[in-house]
């Protein structure tokens, strides 16, 4: 059975969308932070922007680059045999990859 999930994406050049959050436990590959729900996923985010505004302030990092948004959420589905795709399918992206 398909199962629904929200990944955070980015553009990379050339590449089209690719997962910007990746997690790894020890000695294993990288995997695609998967998240229940669209607000998980939101709040990792926002996350992840206060800490580019904290490097800001401390002086570690421009204004421009700090209050990019250059990342959202996409609602994808984990099929039975892995793969992960954009739930709509209308996009058309290297997930073939992922």
């Amino acid at each position: 059975m398909n199962q629904t999930f929200f990944i955070i994406v980015g553009d990379s050049f050339g590449g089209g969308l690719q997962p910007s959050v990746m997690v790894s436990e020890g000695d294993s590959p990288f995997e695609h932070l998967l998240f229940l729900t669209e607000r998980e996923a939101q709040m990792e985010m926002a996350d992840r922007m206060m800490t580019k505004l904290e490097e800001f302030i401390d002086g570690e990092r421009d204004f421009e680059d700090a209050v990019a948004l250059d990342e959202h959420v996409l609602e994808v589905v984990r099929r039975d045999d892995g793969k992960i795709l954009p739930k709509d399918h209308v996009l058309r992206l290297s997930f073939s990859e992922w």
